[in-house]
């Protein structure tokens, strides 16, 4: 099971979720008010000027939609939604919208780095490398 993303781009989108989110609580409702609502954007919306932002959206940006439904899976297998002989599968789910707004998508969650990181961990890498 190779991971279709560098894993220096891993750690680098880390590293960034984890200094942006570290800089302000981001407060995250239960649910969105209605079906239609898109509750991440809103919550990413006065955040425009922040360079870690923009280099993570700029990352993730540049990623295929395989590596960004490996980026989507990877924070799913970290928080424990699928174990690592479920893979294929998880990537097979995180194809489609949630690679769409991978970015918006994984930073609506407070502790992505955590999970992100974890995942790793699953595949038997480390950023510590």
């Amino acid at each position: 099971m190779r991971l279709h993303i560098r894993l220096e781009t891993l750690c680098c989108i880390i590293a960034l979720a984890r200094e942006f989110q570290a800089k302000e609580e981001v407060v995250i409702p239960d649910s969105p008010a209605a079906p239609t609502e898109d509750w991440a954007l809103q919550i990413l919306a006065d955040h425009s000027e922040d360079y870690s932002l923009n280099q993570l959206r700029q990352s993730i940006a540049e990623m295929g939609e395989r590596q960004r439904a490996e980026l989507v899976a990877l924070m799913w297998l970290g928080r424990g939604d699928y174990s690592i002989d479920e893979w294929e599968e998880c990537v097979d789910q995180a194809l489609g919208d949630f690679s769409l707004r991978a970015c918006e998508y994984i930073l609506g969650h407070p502790m992505i780095s955590d999970h992100l990181e974890e995942g790793l961990i699953a595949h038997g890498l480390s950023c510590d490398e």
